[in-house]
C-alpha cells in the first residue's frame, strides 16, 4: 500500500515538473518571437515561428492532459479492499478494543500471584504545656522539658488469595474468550466493509455502462434529428415531428446527466467508505466482463452454507459467547465455596524520647506476622443463587443468538444463490432481447427516413431498445455480484 501511494505521488511530481519545464520553454520561445518581430525579421520567418509556437502550445495542451491522467490513481477492487482494511476508522477502533481486552487478560493472570505493599506512618505531636522532667545522672540532677515528640512505623505486607472456588482461573478464561470475540469482531467488520465496497464497485461499473448507453442513445437521437431537419427542408416531414425529435434529444440529454450524477454519487460513497477525504479525483478500473464470468458456475447453496458455518466470524463469535456463558456459570457457583487467603507482614517502629538510636529502635521493635484466613459463606441473601440463575439465562440467550445467526446466514446465502441463478437466466434472455430490439429499431429508423413510420413508432422503438439494454446491464452485474458473494461466503477471496 505504501508503494502504491508513493507511486501516485511520484507520478504527480513528474507531471508537475514536466509542465513547469514546458511552460518555461514556451515563454522563452515567445520572447524570441517578439524580439524577431521588433528587429524586422522576414514575414516568412515570422509566420514559421508563429506556426511553431502554435504547434508547441497544442503539444503542451496534450502533454498536460496526458500527464494529469497519468498521475491520477485508478483503483482496482483489490486495492480498494486493501486500503479500506488498513485505514477504516471502525476497524482501527476495534483493534484498540482488542488491545484493551488483552490487557484485561494480563491483569487477570497477575491476580494469581500475591500482592505486596509497603506502608509507613509518621506522627509528630506538640505539647506546649508539658511538665518538666527531673533526671538524676551520676550524682547530678538535670531538668528537661520535651514539648515536641514524634514516632514512626514501617511495614511490608503481602496478601494472596490461595483459592476462591476457581473464580480467578475462570476470570482468565472469560477474558481470553472476550479477547477472541473482539478479534472475530475485527474480521466481521472487515467482511462487512468488503461487501459494501464490492456492492458500490459493481454499482459504479453498472452506472459507467449506463452512461455509455445514454451517450449512444443521444448520438442516435441527434442523427435522427439532423435527418429530420433535412426532411423538413424538402417538405417530406412535418415540422411538429422535428420539434418532437428535438424534445427527445433534450430528454435523452437529461437522462445522461441523471446517469452521470448517479455515477458521481456512487464514486463519492466509495471514496468516503475508503476514508479518502482529499480533493483529488477518484476513479476505478473498469474491467472487461465476459459472458464466461457472468455465466460462471454457481456454487451449491448448501455447500456454501456448510463452509460458512466453519469460517464466518459471526458464527464463531456466537459459539465463543456460549462458551463464555458456561464459564460464567462456573464463576457464579464459586459463591457457594469457601475462600482461602494468606497474609504476611514485617514491621517496625521508632519514637522520640528513647535512649536508643533510630536503627537500634527499628531493630528492637521489628515484628513478623503470618496469617491464614478461611471464609465460608453461610447466608448471602441469595446472591450466589441469583448470580447462577442469571448466568444460566445468559447461556440460553447466547444459544438462541447462535441459532439466529445461523438462520440469518442461511437466509443471506439463499438470497445470493437465488439472485445469482435468476440473474444468469435473465441475462441470457436479455441479451437476445437486446439483439431483437436493436434490429427492430434499425428497421424502424430506416422506415422513418423513408417516411413509412411516424415519430411515435420511432420513439417507441428507441425506448424499447433503451429499456432492453438497461435490463441487460442490470442482470449482468447482479449475476456477477451475487456469484462473487457466494464464493466469498464459501471462504474465497472477494473478487469479481
Amino acid at each position: 500500500m505504501t508503494d502504491t501511494l508513493f507511486g501516485v505521488y511520484r507520478t504527480r511530481l513528474t507531471a508537475r515538473l514536466l509542465s513547469f519545464f514546458i511552460i518555461k520553454y514556451v515563454k522563452v520561445s515567445s520572447i524570441i518571437l517578439n524580439f524577431s518581430s521588433l528587429t524586422g525579421s522576414l514575414d516568412l520567418a515570422t509566420n514559421r515561428q508563429t506556426m511553431n509556437k502554435k504547434n508547441l502550445l497544442a503539444t503542451l495542451s496534450i502533454l498536460l492532459t496526458s500527464t494529469a491522467a497519468w498521475g491520477q490513481k485508478i483503483w482496482t477492487l483489490q486495492e480498494c479492499l486493501d486500503y479500506a482494511i488498513a485505514n477504516n476508522i471502525q476497524l482501527q477502533q476495534k483493534r484498540i478494543t482488542v488491545a484493551s481486552d488483552h490487557e484485561d487478560v494480563l491483569q487477570s493472570q497477575s491476580a494469581l500471584f500475591p500482592s505486596v505493599s509497603f506502608s509507613t506512618n509518621q506522627n509528630v505531636s506538640w505539647r506546649p504545656f508539658a511538665e518538666s522532667t527531673i533526671n538524676l545522672t551520676n550524682g547530678s540532677m538535670t531538668t528537661s522539658r520535651n514539648t515536641v515528640s514524634y514516632n514512626g512505623s514501617y511495614g511490608i505486607n503481602a496478601n494472596w488469595t490461595v483459592w476462591n472456588g476457581n473464580r480467578n482461573t475462570n476470570t482468565i478464561k472469560q477474558n481470553k474468550l472476550t479477547e477472541k470475540i473482539a478479534e472475530l469482531g475485527i474480521e466481521q467488520q472487515a467482511n462487512t466493509i468488503q461487501e459494501q465496497i464490492a456492492q458500490l464497485y459493481v454499482q459504479i461499473l453498472y452506472e459507467t455502462e449506463a452512461v455509455r448507453v445514454c451517450e449512444e442513445i443521444i448520438k442516435s437521437s441527434e442523427m435522427q434529428r439532423d435527418r429530420a431537419k433535412t426532411m423538413v427542408e424538402v417538405g417530406s416531414l412535418a415540422r411538429v415531428d422535428l420539434v418532437q425529435l428535438e424534445a427527445q434529444v433534450s430528454q435523452d440529454q437529461y437522462s445522461l446527466v441523471q446517469a452521470q450524477s448517479q455515477l458521481a454519487n456512487y464514486k463519492l460513497q466509495l471514496k468516503q467508505l475508503l476514508e479518502i477525504h482529499d480533493a483529488e479525483s477518484f476513479d476505478i478500473a473498469v474491467p472487461e466482463v465476459s459472458d464466461t464470468q457472468v455465466l460462471s458456475i454457481i456454487p451449491n447453496e448448501q455447500s456454501v452454507y456448510n463452509a460458512a458455518l466453519e469460517n464466518r466470524p459471526e458464527i464463531q463469535s456466537s459459539k465463543l459467547n456460549i462458551e463464555s456463558s458456561e464459564v460464567a456459570i462456573s464463576s457464579a457457583r464459586a459463591g457457594y465455596k469457601p475462600t482461602l487467603s494468606m497474609t504476611a507482614g514485617i514491621g517496625s517502629s521508632n519514637s522520640s524520647g528513647q535512649h536508643a538510636e533510630f536503627f537500634k529502635q527499628v531493630k528492637n521493635n521489628m515484628s513478623n506476622s503470618l496469617g491464614l484466613t478461611v471464609s465460608m459463606p453461610l447466608f448471602d441473601n441469595h446472591q450466589a443463587r441469583t448470580n447462577i440463575r442469571k448466568a444460566k439465562y445468559a447461556l440460553q440467550t447466547s444459544e438462541l443468538n447462535l441459532q439466529e445467526q445461523q438462520k440469518q446466514l442461511y437466509s443471506t446465502i439463499e438470497n445470493y444463490w437465488l439472485n445469482a441463478t435468476t440473474s444468469q437466466q435473465q441475462y441470457i434472455y436479455a441479451k437476445a432481447n437486446v439483439r431483437s430490439m436493436q434490429e427492430s429499431y434499425d428497421l424502424v429508423s430506416e422506415q422513418f427516413n423513408l417516411g413509412l413510420k411516424n415519430i411515435v413508432e420511432l420513439t417507441t422503438g428507441k425506448n424499447n431498445l433503451l429499456q432492453a439494454e438497461q435490463q441487460l446491464l442490470q442482470t449482468k452485474y447482479t449475476a456477477l455480484l451475487n456469484s462473487a458473494m457466494l464464493r466469498f461466503y464459501a471462504g474465497e477471496r472477494l473478487k469479481l
